[in-house]
């Protein structure tokens, strides 16, 4: 008996309308864009403008005076330079940790390597809430409260996982013959990692700074916690303090979160092939 099994014709998915298309691609790119783009739009009002009705989308007449009190009612300058200053620190340690991790995983004959692959993916699925007593007793038993330390070595940490895993797949793909081809010509098994893998591996080192870079620039619990001393405030706590007790100023609330979203949407828009590049090759690769 012969069973005739009709395939579906190619482009009758659920997305392969054009216009069905183009409505998912708006609407991810309204998700993504509007509150970024209602917070400027309010950063350009005045308080008054803001809760007169009915409300206005666009301001009457735009003001840059909320930058200006953003900058002076707050040491803003301060909190940006030292989420700057942390922000990096944690990104280039998690960098070296992480190759040095993803290295071994992908080139030494560990035993139970996929074993060790699923305890870096569970290690990152802790609430950071859960781990902020531990943390914290850490940093006060080795002295490091109120220091930048405090900051950047829960930060390398907390980075690891997700770092490791994008490395790993990188670090696969390269033919170890090149390795081999290094040491042959006198490199040490790190020298081959540090001058042959990482280099050939850059659109993944990218990635996994940048992923590193954010996830330390937006941490607020840890920063709030570990560090009370006023002249090392990171932006996410610095923006807290504008608000008063009886006062919630949103213009000006606004246009600090501006000064801290423009970095990061700038080192997006500078590295922003390499970071495409670099999540859909580790995806496929992987």
């Amino acid at each position: 008996m012969r069973t005739d099994v009709t395939e579906p014709a190619a482009g009758t998915g659920l997305f392969s309308s054009p216009g069905l298309r183009l409505a998912a691609a708006a609407l991810v790119v309204i998700n993504g864009f509007f509150p970024a783009l209602w917070i400027l739009l309010t950063s350009l009002k005045s308080e008054a403008e803001l809760v007169s009705k009915p409300i206005t989308w666009l301001p009457h007449l735009a003001t840059m005076h909320n930058y200006v009190q953003a900058f002076t009612d707050q040491p803003l300058l301060l909190y940006l330079g030292n989420s700057v200053l942390v922000a990096a620190l944690a990104t280039v340690g998690s960098l070296l940790v992480s190759a040095g991790a993803a290295y071994a995983i992908a080139r030494l004959n560990l035993p139970h390597r996929q074993l060790i692959l699923t305890a870096i993916v569970a290690s990152s699925m802790f609430p950071l809430v859960t781990l902020l007593v531990p943390i914290f007793e850490t940093m006060r038993t080795l002295g490091l409260l109120n220091t930048y330390t405090a900051l950047v070595l829960p930060y390398i940490v907390l980075n690891l996982p997700v770092c490791t895993l994008v490395l790993v797949s990188f670090f696969q793909a390269i033919p170890k013959d090149l390795e081999n081809a290094a040491m042959i010509d006198g490199c040490t098994r790190l020298g081959a990692l540090w001058r042959v893998v990482v280099p050939l591996a850059a659109p993944g080192v990218f990635t996994a700074g940048i992923l590193a870079f954010v996830n330390a620039w937006d941490e607020f619990l840890l920063a709030l916690s570990l560090n009370a001393n006023a002249s090392m405030r990171t932006l996410p706590v610095g923006i807290t303090l504008y608000q008063g007790e009886f006062s919630f100023p949103w213009p000006i609330i606004s246009a600090a979160l501006i000064v801290a979203i423009v970095p990061i949407a700038v080192l997006i828009a500078v590295f922003q092939e390499r970071v495409v590049g670099g999540l859909t090759q580790g995806g496929l690769k992987g």
